[in-house]
């Protein structure tokens, strides 16, 4: 697993370290029952504090992506597929909000979005 962080983005280091891990469990990269390297290693490989990679295991066993067993380590745990579909689903629903606020000040009718969303698919099925 790789992860590539940017200390000139706007994102947290804890929540780019999270969202890397996430997508390396999501993509079948990173195994169910594999284990995590510990907090501090990670954290000595990334060059980055404790307290931000504690925070990032911390919001993926909540989201329930990973397992801490006490003494052993963060393990990853079976992704569970409704509750992964949920939170995408709530996520997706906040961008698109604010994306429809931001039509609405720009004066970008929803018919317009719709086009938007459809030549995007189009772009990643074109990729595919």
């Amino acid at each position: 697993m790789r992860i590539v962080l940017s200390n000139q983005s706007s994102i947290p280091i804890y929540e780019q370290i999270k969202d890397q891990i996430k997508a390396s469990i999501l993509s079948g990269e990173v195994k169910e029952n594999e284990m995590l390297p510990s907090m501090r290693q990670l954290a000595r490989d990334l060059k980055v504090s404790v307290i931000s990679t504690t925070r990032a295991y911390n919001d993926l066993e909540l989201e329930g992506y990973i397992v801490t067993v006490p003494g052993k380590g963060c393990y990853v745990k079976k992704p569970d597929r409704m509750a992964i579909t949920n939170q995408c689903m709530q996520e997706i629903r906040a961008i698109f909000t604010k994306a429809l606020k931001q039509s609405k000040v720009a004066g970008i009718p929803v018919s317009e979005l719709h086009k938007l969303l459809d030549e995007l698919d189009g772009a990643d099925n074109d990729n595919e």
